[in-house]
């Protein structure tokens, strides 16, 4: 029972992984926002034909909260990853957002729904995030501006607050769904998420792109060809069925659980980059990915 509650989680965990791999090769070659918007149009159709063919389309009394957790999710929590990204780089970004949103969603999910975690399964989760932030620390120490770095970190937490108030809104909405009656499935919810997420982000798109053009440069003839199946492959991985098994997990499980293996999912994607790009990790990381596996393998066995 426990490994079946624990399966949408690690699915997640991979499908997430490949989306990283597929949004890089997409934004080196359309841009970072043009990629994201794509992508995210995408899984808009794609979850779109599902929820209204199989699920509930928009449609349920839990349909406002999905939404906000869309816009807060998928809405801010991005634009703070990219403005992150853009001032202290990938590791340092993802470090931040992984290793608080977990413990930002235990705090607010407790506070607010009464959801609370044992003391073994609080053991293994901070254990799941000292893997990954020893996996991804940098190396050496930051060598840019105090100010570009306070600001980035800003970003980075702006982030996490985005991913862990995103996930406890979404927890929320399932609680009011199950409570009427309604049982909404991961691919409805993730549909009515990305909904309220797209509608900011497209806002903020085309704001952004009318006051400071030459951050938004049009992709060059015939990238949108080679861009494709990485887009596609993005869309579907990341937004569409990655999200729908975020959703499907935050069904059955505290957030407090699922967002720390979830964290992991810069470390498989370290793997694939070895695997696909020859990118090899450091002895640190690889010491950091065992502690971070052997902490989501052991929650996966004393969670009931």
């Amino acid at each position: 029972m426990a490994a079946r509650r624990m399966l949408p989680s690690f699915l997640t965990t991979i499908l997430f992984s490949f989306s990283v791999i597929f949004a890089s090769r997409s934004a080196r070659i359309l841009g970072g926002p043009v990629a994201n918007l794509s992508r995210l149009a995408i899984a808009l159709l794609a979850l779109g034909l599902w929820a209204h063919l199989f699920g509930h389309g928009l449609r349920g009394p839990a349909l406002p909260w999905f939404l906000a957790g869309g816009v807060i999710g998928f809405g801010f929590g991005d634009m703070a990853l990219f403005g992150a990204l853009t001032r202290i780089g990938p590791r340092l970004s993802i470090l931040l957002t992984q290793c608080l949103a977990a413990p930002i969603a235990v705090a607010t999910e407790w506070l607010w729904m009464g959801t609370s975690l044992s003391p073994v399964e609080m053991l293994f989760a901070l254990s799941i995030l000292a893997g990954v932030a020893l996996a991804l620390a940098p190396d050496h120490g930051w060598e840019g501006d105090r100010r570009t770095f306070w600001w980035g970190a800003l970003f980075g937490v702006g982030s996490a607050l985005g991913q862990g108030l995103g996930a406890v809104f979404t927890r929320k909405a399932f609680e009011i769904s199950k409570a009427a009656g309604v049982n909404i499935d991961g691919g409805t919810a993730a549909y009515q998420r990305i909904v309220g997420g797209i509608v900011i982000t497209a806002i903020a798109f085309f704001v952004l792109r009318r006051l400071r053009p030459g951050d938004y440069p049009k992709p060059e003839p015939g990238a949108w060809k080679r861009a494709a199946p990485a887009v596609v492959g993005n869309a579907m991985s990341g937004p569409a069925i990655g999200v729908a098994c975020f959703q499907w997990a935050l069904k059955t499980t505290p957030s407090g659980i699922v967002l720390p293996i979830v964290a992991t999912s810069p470390l498989v994607t370290m793997l694939l980059a070895w695997f696909f790009d020859r990118i090899r990790p450091s002895r640190r990381a690889a010491f950091g990915s065992v502690i971070a596996v052997a902490g989501a393998a052991a929650l996966k066995y004393v969670h009931q």
